[in-house]
């Protein structure tokens, strides 16, 4: 079975706290990312997530300035974590039973982030073909000749 840490994404875009929501919007748009890790403060203090739905649904459904908002208003803190050693169908549960969509994969530091989409593209649950074959179609002629019924 594989694990989280075998589909994450290592390479994880962090924003602070105190940045703008602007200036996560602007993050995201260049990265082109769905969400946002958000630094810790200290080694004690949780990892947070801000997503393109906490700035739809509590910026701009209020008509909230971007700019004059921080991070840490909108932000979901502490956030859902998955350990590097879940297996990928307990992280499909995990989304599912929560309705997320990503969430940090830490053992102590943030290692990666794991999404969704990282499920569907990266994991192994839909098996793949043990044997290379090739599809092909005969050509049927009477089978496309179009046939119009009447009452």
């Amino acid at each position: 079975m594989m694990k989280a840490q075998d589909i994450m994404t290592t390479n994880v875009v962090t924003i602070r706290g105190s940045a703008t929501v602007a200036d996560a919007v602007e993050l995201m748009k260049t990265k082109k990312l769905r969400g946002l890790i958000v630094e810790r403060r200290d080694e004690n203090d949780p990892y947070g997530i801000i997503s393109e739905t906490d700035i739809v649904n509590k910026v701009a459904a209020y008509g909230h300035d971007p700019k004059q908002m921080r991070v840490y208003e909108i932000m979901t803190k502490p956030c859902i974590t998955v350990n590097p050693e879940l297996g990928v169908e307990y992280v499909a549960r995990l989304f599912a039973s929560t309705r997320i969509r990503r969430a940090p994969v830490i053992k102590g530091n943030l290692l990666g982030i794991i999404s969704v989409s990282d499920i569907l593209r990266k994991s192994d649950f839909v098996e793949k073909p043990k044997s290379n074959f090739e599809l092909y179609c005969e050509e049927y002629p009477d089978a496309l000749e179009s046939r119009i019924y009447e009452d």
